[in-house]
């Protein structure tokens, strides 16, 4: 997946944990870059399943952040609510009940602060 159109590195990088990475360490910030391009890239998944693995792979890591981050892309990317909370039921099974109710709280908060649907109560 490339860079947005007309965005240079460190606009396209955002601000925070990346962008700090990114002043203090261009060239290891650019490299990583380059590597996750390059395996995007590199098989037969389109963008939408490459969001969903990252959704997937962030929550069976137990990883908020990450979660949060890549719960965002896959909404960006075309994902549905309604899919990214099903990634979390059926992550039930394999990770424990406390850690799937994590994930979806998580992915709640993500589709609340894109504004993807209103809120569940």
């Amino acid at each position: 997946m490339a860079k947005r159109a007309g965005m240079r590195g460190s606009e396209a990088r955002g601000t925070g944990a990346r962008a700090r990475l990114h002043t203090l360490f261009p060239m290891v910030s650019e490299a990583y870059e380059a590597m996750a391009l390059a395996v995007k890239d590199a098989g037969p998944l389109d963008a939408r399943s490459v969001a969903l693995v990252k959704v997937a792979l962030s929550v069976g890591r137990g990883s908020w952040r990450g979660t949060h981050a890549h719960a965002r892309k896959a909404l960006e990317a075309g994902v549905a609510p309604a899919e990214l909370r099903h990634l979390a039921a059926v992550a039930l099974p394999t990770i424990g009940l406390a850690a799937s109710l994590d994930a979806l709280r998580w992915i709640e908060e993500t589709i609340d602060e894109q504004g993807a649907e209103p809120p569940l109560r």
